[in-house]
């Protein structure tokens, strides 16, 4: 950790910080000088996850854990006061918390489906910026990094309807967020990234292959760019930031994308 680091210091708190862009966040951010508090519903995975990001490198003691259910919206409203209470405020929010189904399209989907997919994962998002909206406001001071999505800003037929609604409603949060919020000094970023082999790539149809998954933007790439945000100066809103892989499977196709 550089002693000059804009984010020492600072409290982060990471929804979905168990595994994958969160955890790789959290390590990241955990190098830069943050206290940094991670959420997931499982809570041996989230100890699990803090010992892996101190072999990646995130300072010992650095990450805590908050087991938490974002669709729950009371005990979002708890750990966000919690939080507050223990470390004074959340300066930075990271919402990656997210899920899809295999059973995803509409000829196979349900009601009950879709409205807990879009629960956990624009719902998980609005109700955690809830949480800590008012003490950033009352420290002039604060950043909401939304874990978005590529088919949340090119739809396409791959993620499904209730996947794809969520993250562009993750896209629209943000931008309503400034529009309100850059008055007090706050900035929000939809980070909306392209295939990225994390383990929701189990959850698809049809699992990509190892050969594919290499080609992807990997969780690290995503920590970095997670990192890079926070630490733009405090006057620097990025507002949207799309980021993809090189070989696009997206645009130019593979075996497990085919439509059946």
């Amino acid at each position: 950790m550089s002693a000059a680091s804009p984010l020492a210091g600072q409290v982060a708190w990471i929804t979905g910080g168990g595994s994958g862009i969160g955890l790789a966040g959290a390590v990241e951010l955990a190098k830069a000088g943050c206290r940094v508090v991670i959420s997931g519903r499982n809570a041996a995975k989230l100890d699990d996850a803090v010992g892996s990001a101190e072999k990646a490198g995130a300072p010992r003691g650095a990450i805590e854990r908050e087991p938490l259910d974002v669709a729950d919206l009371a005990a979002v409203a708890r750990v966000g006061s919690a939080i507050e209470s223990r470390h004074g405020g959340v300066d930075i929010l990271v919402n990656s918390a997210g899920v899809n189904v295999p059973k995803r399209y509409w000829k196979e989907t349900d009601a009950t489906t879709f409205a807990a997919i879009v629960a956990i994962n624009l719902g998980g998002a609005s109700a955690c910026t809830m949480a800590v909206v008012k003490g950033m406001r009352a420290r002039r001071r604060g950043t909401v990094i939304n874990v978005s999505s590529f088919a949340g800003w090119s739809v396409g037929y791959l993620t499904g309807p209730a996947y794809t609604a969520s993250k562009a409603g993750m896209i629209a949060l943000s931008h309503s967020f400034n529009i309100e919020e850059c008055v007090n000094g706050l900035r929000a970023t939809a980070l909306c990234p392209g295939e990225v082999a994390t383990p929701i790539l189990k959850n698809r149809p049809v699992e990509p292959s190892a050969e594919e998954k290499a080609r992807m933007l990997q969780e690290d790439d995503l920590g970095r760019t997670i990192r890079f945000i926070a630490e733009m100066p405090p006057h620097v809103c990025i507002n949207e930031l799309v980021v993809t892989p090189v070989w696009n499977r997206l645009y130019v196709g593979g075996d497990d994308l085919k439509r059946a």
